[in-house]
């Protein structure tokens, strides 16, 4: 957040700035999503609501492409992900409890968990295990957690765990008793590698997932969680208590952003061009350690031999080129100060520019500069 801050100062100035720091699509919602809302607010009061027929359109999404049976009543629909992950966590845990997570990893998971006096317990995930958790890491704890966030694709690194490698994982906590919460809000976000979601192994799993990414509805502020029938009463509860209903018109274009198959097909075309492009150029530049970008649209990179202060270096790259990236620390408080992210969400001409500028600028950063 404070590299955005900054951004926007400097885009306040005058100054161009390519912004590959956030991790949210470049383009608008669907077309219909949007016709959809502007019908809606002519005729529609948008009071507390949660629709029936977008719980219903989002389990036959799961029959659809994971030949999976999800009840629609399982189905709460949420304000964003960020909700669904709370309101996961304080269903399925209480405090004191212990949560294993992967680092590097999403920072609201290890926030969360704080904030809900869950202890987070992060396990190191190096570039050999392809920055992710594996059933042998699980098998081995001892004590086993109370659960486990997985997410895959992974935010920062993009990368996807196996089908295989998913099942011997949701096997290991189903014999340990461990609850799994599966993030899998880059759903639809790969490119060749296979996105299944838990739920085709572990029924008792919670599921997060969100219009925000693949639907390209991040500012609307809709997602959802499916969760198991053990603990469906008291998630409705506390749902009730903590959130009511997400947005009203946001429901209503994210129904039709379903029948807008083509349009969010190419948006994908369009990451997979750029994630190509990055892949090609960086290496070349000197940043060829990179985390596999099987999935999402980030490239997670290693710029130890640059910098030991990864968040000094994106303030340095960002005001000498404009190039707005995120430093690793918050995704990783440990190693985080040697790795950076950037987001490929944008266009494919400012993916270029943004190459043509690092092109230029890393010349004059030398080994182990500070910023």
């Amino acid at each position: 957040m404070a590299v955005a801050k900054l951004a926007y100062a400097l885009q306040a100035e005058g100054r161009s700035v390519i912004h590959m720091e956030f991790g949210q699509p470049s383009t608008g919602a669907p077309s219909a999503a949007i016709a959809k809302a502007h019908e809606m607010l002519d005729k529609d009061t948008l009071g507390y609501w949660e629709s029936p027929k977008l719980r219903e359109r989002i389990a036959h999404f799961y029959r659809e492409r994971e030949g999976i049976a999800v009840d629609p009543d399982a189905i709460l629909l949420t304000c964003g992900a960020s909700p669904a992950l709370i309101l996961a966590l304080a269903t399925a845990f209480r405090p004191g409890a212990t949560v294993a997570l992967a680092r590097p990893g999403y920072v609201a998971y290890r926030n969360g968990l704080k904030t809900l006096h869950i202890n987070p317990l992060e396990l190191e995930c190096e570039e050999a295990a392809r920055f992710q958790l594996s059933a042998d890491m699980i098998a081995a704890l001892d004590p086993a957690p109370e659960g486990v966030i997985v997410a895959s694709p992974a935010n920062p690194t993009g990368t996807i765990i196996p089908p295989d490698e998913l099942k011997a994982l949701a096997e290991v906590c189903r014999d340990r008793k461990i609850r799994i919460l599966s993030d899998e809000i880059y759903h639809g976000l790969s490119y060749g590698a296979p996105t299944h979601s838990i739920l085709r192994y572990d029924e008792s799993a919670f599921v997060i997932n969100s219009f925000s990414k693949y639907f390209s509805m991040p500012g609307w502020r809709l997602g959802w969680l499916v969760v198991p029938d053990d603990h469906l009463e008291g998630a409705k509860a506390r749902m009730g208590n903590m959130f009511l209903t997400p947005p009203s018109l946001s429901q209503h274009a994210a129904l039709a952003a379903f029948d807008c198959r083509d349009e969010l097909e190419a948006n994908i075309d369009t990451y997979r061009r750029n994630r190509e492009l990055l892949l090609e150029a960086l290496p070349g530049l000197g940043l060829g350690n990179i985390a596999p970008p099987d999935g999402a649209f980030y490239v997670y990179v290693s710029v130890g031999h640059l910098t030991n202060d990864s968040l000094s270096f994106c303030e340095k790259l960002l005001r000498d080129t404009g190039v707005a990236i995120t430093p690793g620390l918050d995704f990783d408080p440990v190693d985080g100060h040697r790795f950076v992210r950037m987001s490929f969400a944008v266009s494919t001409e400012l993916v270029k520019e943004a190459i043509e500028r690092l092109r230029v600028w890393l010349p004059t950063m030398g080994p182990n500069a500070q910023g």
